[in-house]
């Protein structure tokens, strides 16, 4: 029976084409070709807006440069409150790409149809709803704040994995692994449940039964994003903060 429920779970899994990839095969290694197309969609639409914004800057924005001019406001209030006011600049750039990336990310795999272009094997999906992506862009996060640390205290940034006790080292050093572990499948999980949410309900009840669902999703993906941001921020400022942190705290 239990052999029938395992054969029965992945079998109705398989068939929402969870897991089901298109492959380019480059040398010995093996990519996940429908991830790139994606990606690159979502770059693609990020680079136009940017050069819609800026092609002919005014003194008092209007249309697109208002708009990524407020998006960018967004951005450096969030780096600003986790990292502090004389911290935040050189990682708004960072940031922002995080943050848009998987915003953008997010809602391509809420409002297009993805699943209606057809491909050899496997099917289109948001960038984000593979692993590799999100355990990637967490890796990213993980260089970020190694580089943070180091760049503003030296080698005393290895004092936090004895600090207060050497005792703590193995603690300290497996946090390290579990921050990129949680933020990969925190993003992973939640873009994946969504639209496994959505699929569902599409085949099971009529179209408009899953609009309120779609637009939780449109939500929730919004939140991932801005969750993402705010933690990898975070993880930098905890990186930096034994750099000044007193003086932070004093002009704070």
């Amino acid at each position: 029976m239990l052999s029938d429920f395992n054969y029965l779970t992945f079998t109705h899994l398989a068939s929402l084409e969870v897991g089901h990839h298109f492959y380019w095969q480059v040398g010995n290694l093996k990519l996940h070709g429908q991830v790139f197309l994606t990606s690159w969609f979502v770059i693609a639409l990020l680079l136009v807006a940017s050069f819609l914004a800026t092609k002919s800057i005014q003194r008092i924005p209007s249309g697109m440069q208002n708009f990524m001019e407020y998006v960018l406001e967004f951005i450096q209030g969030l780096a600003k409150n986790q990292l502090g006011e004389k911290e935040y600049r050189p990682w708004v750039p960072f940031i922002g790409t995080l943050f848009l990336f998987i915003f953008v990310s997010n809602w391509s795999g809420a409002l297009i149809p993805w699943r209606l272009i057809k491909l050899p094997e496997g099917e289109l999906a948001a960038p984000t709803n593979d692993i590799n992506t999100t355990v990637a862009l967490a890796l990213l996060t993980s260089l970020a704040y190694f580089y943070a640390g180091f760049s503003k205290r030296g080698l005393g940034y290895f004092r936090k994995y004895i600090e207060p006790t050497p005792i703590l080292l193995p603690i300290a050093i497996l946090e390290d692994f579990t921050k990129p572990l949680s933020l990969s499948f925190r993003l992973f999980g939640n873009i994946l449940a969504d639209e496994l949410v959505v699929g569902v309900l599409v085949l099971l009840v009529p179209l408009f039964v899953p609009l309120p669902i779609m637009a939780l999703g449109l939500f929730t993906s919004a939140i991932q994003a801005l969750v993402f941001a705010t933690l990898a921020a975070a993880y930098i400022h905890e990186a930096m903060e034994g750099h000044g942190g007193e003086e932070h705290e004093e002009h704070g």
